[in-house]
């Protein structure tokens, strides 16, 4: 394994973290409230931070979305690079690619996913032959993160065959019933109804369990961010903040507590980083991203209930910027599954193998 940035990477890291640092900053979070900010994703789309992600690759993407999460950006660049960019370009016929990703690339089209959320699978397509290509998709999902400033959305399909999978399927959101929903972080969220809504097929077999493996991974690398940025602001205000004369930096509580979220931090981000490799090159990978979003889930809600733990009496403050990252951090566990989901479906995935293994 090596996880060396290449030279693509590491430049479009570095625009990135310049743009997010700049312009996603405490006041501007604050003014925007539960909205996105447009002016910001203007400048990431001018600067061709989307369309270079097909470059990149999907380790390229968790290293910008590490950026993204760092700020708390409420714009909604990871889920339309892996929903739109990576998904279509995987799996999307030449004539979905040729249509599709100019939008994608330049941001003029933002895509999300209704997955893996609990419950983001629609009841059915109607119309669509086995292996067509089109049909009229009927459910509900809850709630779709930056669903608000989507134009379009993937689902997943589940298989009525007994034993059957899931397919991809891509609606725009203009044909579809929408609802604005307000979740734990200001992710633009809404509520998807699809009553016959047309919908086209993206990919195959195995088109589904790839991207959601790719977003699982993209999630993991914005809560390693998230958590990264609320440790980054615990060191400076414990180093800062006296107690009897002395930097709460210097009791050894406050030590461990620190080490123990910067441990957490380092295991979601290699953890993310080894999915996102191995997807890469070409390596089996779904196992890998279940690992990430576990400790994504598990370790980014003891980072960052200790970075607002931390700040003491100001970490209690609604207004402060660490309680964003706690936000963050809280909603990216649920969107992620929680920690028991993910382990329990790890669990039949290690299951089924050894079945196979042995039948």
């Amino acid at each position: 394994m090596d996880f060396t940035p290449t030279e693509e990477q590491a430049a479009a890291r570095e625009l990135a973290g310049e743009i997010f640092g700049d312009l996603s900053t405490p006041e501007r979070l604050a003014a925007a409230g539960a909205g996105s900010d447009a002016e910001l994703w203007k400048a990431l789309c001018a600067a061709g931070l989307p369309g270079a992600v097909e470059d990149v690759g999907l380790l390229g993407l968790v290293l910008l979305v590490e950026e993204q999460g760092r700020r708390t950006a409420q714009v909604p660049f990871a889920a339309s690079c892996v929903y739109g960019l990576l998904a279509v370009a995987a799996h999307g016929t030449a004539e979905q690619r040729g249509r599709l990703l100019p939008g994608l690339r330049d941001g003029t089209a933002v895509a999300t996913g209704a997955f893996p959320a609990r419950g983001g699978v629609v009841a059915s397509a109607e119309g669509a032959p086995a292996g067509g290509s089109t049909g009229a998709l009927t459910g509900v999902v809850p709630w779709v993160p930056w669903l608000r400033d989507a134009t379009e959305v993937l689902v997943a399909v589940r298989d009525p065959a007994p034993g059957g999978g899931h397919s991809l399927w891509r609606v725009r959101v203009a044909d579809a019933e929408t609802e604005p929903v307000e979740l734990t972080a200001p992710w633009a969220a809404g509520r998807l109804v699809l009553a016959g809504t047309p919908g086209e097929r993206i990919g195959g077999e195995g088109a589904y369990d790839d991207v959601l493996a790719s977003a699982r991974t993209a999630f993991a690398g914005l809560q390693a961010g998230v958590c990264a940025g609320s440790l980054a602001r615990a060191v400076a205000h414990t180093n800062e903040r006296e107690q009897f004369g002395r930097p709460l930096a210097a009791k050894q509580g406050v030590q461990l507590r620190a080490a123990d979220a910067h441990m957490d931090t380092e295991a979601i981000r290699v953890t993310a980083y080894e999915a996102a490799w191995r997807r890469d090159t070409g390596l089996p990978y779904g196992t890998h991203a279940l690992t990430a979003a576990w400790w994504a889930s598990e370790g980014g809600k003891r980072v960052v209930h200790a970075g607002q733990h931390l700040h003491g009496g100001m970490g209690a403050d609604l207004d402060h910027p660490v309680h964003r990252h706690f936000l963050w951090g809280r909603q990216l566990d649920a969107y992620l599954g929680s920690g028991s989901e993910v382990l329990q479906e790890m669990g039949d995935l290690i299951a089924a193998s050894a079945q196979e293994g042995t039948g």
